[in-house]
């Protein structure tokens, strides 16, 4: 399907999904919230497509929520009944969280490289990523204070889980820019490159080794970290006991096996 501000290409078992509203920072409008969905939909869907970069086109990544598109929910969501009203802010709210949460959702595992600016919900979007990398100058912001509002598509809940809680607190508190080497520290990126060019070069080159993997095994890995992120030991033993007794005995496997017996490499079907 055609994309208004989004691109996205598959070569070599690889989604490249882009953010494509340079000219105004690739900032999260009502039509970039709706085809976030529909494009990380599309990679779950699509077989040959085994990981997803995520990435933004021109100077920064994502400057966070457009605020035209904000002014114009708070004008659209107006009843003559309060209760109606704040109903309709609340399904709203919902509606976004789930667009994110499309990310954790996909089952091929997702790659955000941040160059530039990533401002608020631009935050809240590489929170739900799999892994998050970027160029040492990089400038992320939990910018949300700064207007006044309370964090509320993701970042407040899931990046206390990638860099603890009080880190997370002084910077949803203070709204301060940090750079990515800074967020390499924290751990709320797994490396950073010192170009843009290096930083694509370097996730094209992980995504890729990623792209070699039995589909099937990559697919229960991400489905087993991310359940037991939110559960105990105890559930997430359980789960993949119960996983592998329905997965386990796959063509990825024997092909694993023969490949390794045969000293050469596997070859698996998308």
């Amino acid at each position: 399907m055609a994309y208004e501000t989004l691109t996205i290409d598959l070569q070599d078992h690889i989604a490249t999904v882009t953010l494509n509203r340079p000219e105004k920072g690739n900032a999260l409008n009502a039509g970039m919230w709706s085809e976030i969905r529909q494009a990380f939909e599309w990679v779950d869907h699509t077989a040959q497509a085994r990981v997803a970069i995520l990435r933004g086109e021109g100077r920064h990544f994502c400057t966070g929520i457009d605020l035209h598109m904000m002014m114009n929910v708070v004008r659209q969501i107006q009843t003559d009944c309060d209760g109606r009203t704040r109903e309709e802010l609340r399904n709203i709210i919902i509606d976004m969280q789930g667009t994110l949460t499309s990310l954790e959702r996909c089952r091929k595992p997702v790659l955000a490289a941040v160059h530039g600016a990533c401002i608020g919900g631009g935050i809240d979007l590489i929170c739900c990523a799999d892994m998050r990398y970027a160029t040492a100058d990089a400038q992320f912001s939990i910018r949300e204070i700064d207007i006044g509002m309370t964090a509320d598509v993701g970042t407040l809940q899931r990046m206390p889980k990638l860099v603890g809680e009080g880190m997370v607190r002084e910077l949803a508190y203070t709204g301060r820019v940090f750079s990515g080497t800074e967020a390499a520290a924290m751990r709320l990126v797994n490396r950073t490159f010192e170009s843009k060019e290096a930083l694509y070069q370097g996730v094209q080159e992980i995504a890729a080794t990623i792209a070699l993997k039995g589909p099937l095994a990559i697919r229960g890995t991400k489905e087993m970290i991310t359940y037991a992120r939110d559960h105990s030991v105890a559930d997430g033993l359980n789960y993949v006991a119960t996983w592998n007794a329905a997965m386990l005995m796959s063509a990825d496997l024997a092909e694993a096996m023969q490949a390794s017996l045969q000293k050469r490499k596997p070859v698996f079907k998308d």
